[in-house]
């Protein structure tokens, strides 16, 4: 079978405002929610073609459990979704889209 051809915008799926991700930024470390599926090279290849001069130093990947929610008498779990934390090189530039928030 052939493989499916993803591009940058269906593996980068939306950055993920946070403390935590906020405090990252002086270290040059992003964070996004990305596609269950996708490793960590084409990670790396997607944050690289959807922000001009970002150059990735490394990428850690991390599945988030979902948890258990009720509503009223109902329960269920919220989806689990995978997060990728994108470490730039020194000479890199920033991704502009998080100028903003510091």
């Amino acid at each position: 079978m052939a493989a499916i051809e993803r591009t940058a915008q269906d593996i980068i799926v939306r950055p993920v405002i946070s403390e935590r991700s906020m405090d990252n930024l002086q270290q040059r470390k992003y964070t996004f929610r990305v596609m269950k599926n996708a490793n960590k090279i084409e990670i790396a290849k997607a944050v690289e073609a959807l922000f001009n001069g970002v150059k990735v130093e490394k990428v850690n990947t991390m599945t988030v459990r979902g948890r258990k929610r009720r509503q009223g008498r109902n329960e269920g779990y919220t989806p689990s979704w995978k997060k990728a934390i994108v470490t730039l090189t020194k000479d890199s530039k920033t991704i502009e889209f998080f100028d903003g928030m510091v």
